[in-house]
């Protein structure tokens, strides 16, 4: 139970308000949840709670699980509010909007309710611990309706403590209820877990933890950009109490940044009268700074340097954002959320409405001239480069060696544009890489492939030469599937014939189809015919393998040993012992 030890002699003394010196009290605890009403992105958990309430079919145990900041114990806390709230009236019962003001709501509110017990398992994690609240829990509420216990971070009890505890959490007496939280559900035991109803509390949205920020600026007197909060939100990650923990920074930075040019009595005039913060501005550009990240255009002209393959550029861009003292590793991770932004938008993923206009036009032009080949293959590069600097004595110099692969890379074909110019032999040689010895008057070499009338296309002259094509561009799978069942009735490219009585799936004829045209620069047709076609590749490598098996068996040396050893048996090569 937490609360405050008063002297014996002195009256309780009236709280001081949140203005005066030394008695401000952060943001996180400030605007903690009071009603289920407050509790953001947890719908899910309020329906299931109100619904349980409603039907009087309440669990005695339950457990909160989720990441930092999300409302675990809060939850809890209001959990045993609407189990314990009798009303203005003291008349009421359970009920899934407690009213705030009766004996026990503000009682569990102000932690001083002396039959809701909560409990720091980090700091009580052996047997006699918890020998204790099982003794304790034998004894009926004094007068609350329900015994209440809140254990914090559950998953730090030892396995003996954990296993003291099993009976009294399965068959708790009358008027008990449990109330476990923790961060790391997997560390608790599985017959812990099988005796609590379980609740798996959300990440909140970074649009809805935006919007609960800007009303605590609003409540709070301090003006905020948009865009700052959208930065504090995403910096959050998914944890309001983080995202309340760098508001409450970034208040202070801006007060402190507007009243520079004031003097020192006007100012706590000022905040003394209108509250913490009041006339403050929260900026966009004071949070970046404050966070260390990097400016969005700045990483839209890092990222089109890169683009563009135009590394001096790139190179400066990168040293003016580290002498400004944005990390190195936030930079790149800036460039990994460029590449996956410009990815959802190639896809045709609605744009996050929090984003900047000039954010959203970027991202739709990448979209619109880049590949999905080129954008994974920038996302790989970046992504290694990502963990490089994030592990290098030299984090700068590491980054800018990241930038200049990722630059050199993207003047490369992708594999089926190499294999493309491979097949049709005008693959360019490089400007170091050594001639060939071929004399200009040699007769030049059979073609490889059927080349159409327009000079952009070309088709593999053999099924099987199709095949190695699409397994040079990358498509292994494809080829393999193609070469176990396709058995060709005609190949005239542009156009395919397989046999119906080896038919393929949906998803293969599709693969198939996206990977000719990504091949050969144009649509392909591809049927079935119902009539027995040529034999699959792999039937033929089966034949010629037998045929050549057969080959050495009739061999006279070779039947001779077999007459000699009858149950010796002709291996593959790959087979054999050394």
């Amino acid at each position: 139970m937490t609360g405050t030890l008063l002297g014996l002699d002195e009256p309780p003394q009236p709280q001081k308000p949140a203005a005066q010196p030394g008695a401000y009290r952060v943001l996180a605890r400030k605007y903690r949840p009071q009603t289920f009403r407050e509790l953001i992105g947890q719908d899910a958990m309020v329906t299931t709670l109100g619904n349980a309430i409603k039907r009087d079919r309440l669990a005695h145990a339950f457990l909160m699980t989720g990441v930092r900041g999300v409302g675990k114990t809060s939850t809890a806390r209001l959990i045993a509010k609407a189990l314990n709230c009798i009303g203005q009236d003291g008349q009421g019962g359970p009920t899934i909007d407690p009213c705030g003001v009766c004996e026990h709501c503000t009682a569990i509110a102000e932690g001083r309710d002396i039959d809701v017990i909560e409990m720091d398992a980090a700091s009580h994690t052996g047997v006699d611990d918890m020998r204790g609240v099982i003794d304790a829990s034998r004894m009926t509420a004094f007068s609350a309706r329900y015994k209440i216990y809140i254990i914090d971070e559950v998953h730090m009890l030892s396995k003996n403590a954990f296993n003291a505890l099993l009976k009294t959490l399965e068959e708790p007496a009358d008027g008990v209820k449990f109330l476990l939280a923790t961060t790391e559900v997997h560390k608790v035991p599985i017959t812990v877990l099988s005796r609590c109803q379980r609740f798996d509390l959300r990440r909140i949205p970074a649009d809805k933890l935006a919007g609960h920020f800007a009303h605590v600026c609003g409540a709070e007197k301090v003006a905020a950009e948009p865009e700052a909060l959208a930065l504090i939100a995403r910096a959050a990650e998914g944890s309001a109490r983080d995202g309340l923990s760098i508001l409450d920074q970034a208040i202070a930075h801006a007060g402190l940044e507007g009243e520079a040019a004031q003097g020192s009595d006007d100012v706590e005039h000022r905040w003394n009268r209108d509250g913490a913060g009041a006339g403050a501005t929260v900026t966009a550009a004071a949070v970046r700074e404050m966070l260390g990240l990097s400016d969005r255009g700045a990483v839209r002209d890092l990222f089109a340097g890169v683009l563009t393959g135009n590394g001096p550029a790139a190179l400066d861009l990168l040293r003016r954002q580290y002498d400004l003292g944005v990390d190195p590793l936030s930079v790149l991770r800036a460039l990994l959320e460029t590449v996956h932004g410009v990815t959802l938008a190639k896809i045709g993923t609605p744009p996050d409405p929090g984003q900047a206009a000039e954010e959203r036009a970027a991202r739709a032009d990448w979209a619109a001239t880049l590949s999905f080949a080129a954008l994974h293959r920038l996302w790989q590069l970046l992504l290694k480069g990502h963990e490089e600097v994030a592990r290098a004595a030299l984090p700068i110099e590491a980054a800018e060696m990241a930038l200049l692969r990722a630059i050199h890379a993207s003047t490369l074909p992708d594999p089926g544009e190499l294999a493309k110019q491979l097949l049709a032999g005008t693959l360019p040689q490089g400007g170091h890489s050594p001639q060939t010895s071929v004399p200009e008057t040699a007769p030049p070499a059979p073609a490889a492939t059927a080349k159409s009338t327009d000079a952009s296309l070309y088709f593999p002259s053999t099924f099987a030469a199709l095949i190695d094509a699409i397994d040079a561009a990358g498509s292994l799978g494809l080829a393999i599937k193609l070469k176990a069942a396709a058995s060709v009735v005609r190949y005239a490219p542009p156009e395919l014939v397989l046999s119906g009585s080896r038919p393929m799936s949906a998803d293969t004829m599709a693969d198939l189809t996206a990977a000719l045209k990504a091949l050969s620069g144009r649509p392909w047709r591809v049927s079935f015919a119902d009539q027995p076609g040529e034999p699959t590749l792999a039937d033929r490598d089966r034949a010629a393998d037998a045929a050549a098996k057969q080959a050495i068996l009739e061999t006279p040396i070779v039947a001779a040993a077999f007459g000699a050893f009858p149950d010796a048996e002709l291996l593959p090569a790959d087979q054999r012992s050394a």
